[in-house]
């Protein structure tokens, strides 16, 4: 019983938080590619949203990132690895729920406050 026991923990266990690991940070990395490019996109559209479309793609990302590191502390052996699984999951909680504030905070402004302001070139005229 003991034998079966140490397979599915050091096989089955360790091989599907590595496979979770793998999908969640790809999943975070793929989402923030996407925010980016939607974002210089936007940019370029004089979207008014842009800071609030990039600050959810952002905290989306994070989220599976975080989601990531959870999985990461069944792997975890010894205490001095669960200490550094634990820091980067307290940083990212704290990244995450600013972004969540700060998304709250952008969402309450009105949609004149939330213009992008875009430098404005002078218009050639046929003197010059």
């Amino acid at each position: 019983m003991e034998a079966i026991v140490a397979f599915l923990e050091n096989t089955v266990v360790h091989n599907l938080a590595g496979f979770g690991i793998a999908l969640a940070e790809l999943c975070g990395i793929m989402v923030l590619l996407i925010t980016v490019i939607q974002g210089v996109v936007r940019y370029f559209r004089h979207d008014p949203h842009i800071r609030l479309e990039l600050a959810k793609g952002i905290a989306l990302a994070l989220e599976f990132k975080l989601g990531g590191e959870v999985l990461r502390t069944v792997q975890a052996r010894d205490w001095n690895e669960i200490g550094i699984l634990g820091a980067i999951i307290v940083l990212r909680a704290m990244l995450t729920l600013l972004l969540h504030w700060e998304i709250g905070v952008e969402e309450k402004k009105p949609e004149e406050e939330r213009m992008v302001r875009h430098p404005v070139l002078p218009k050639k005229n046929g003197n010059a």
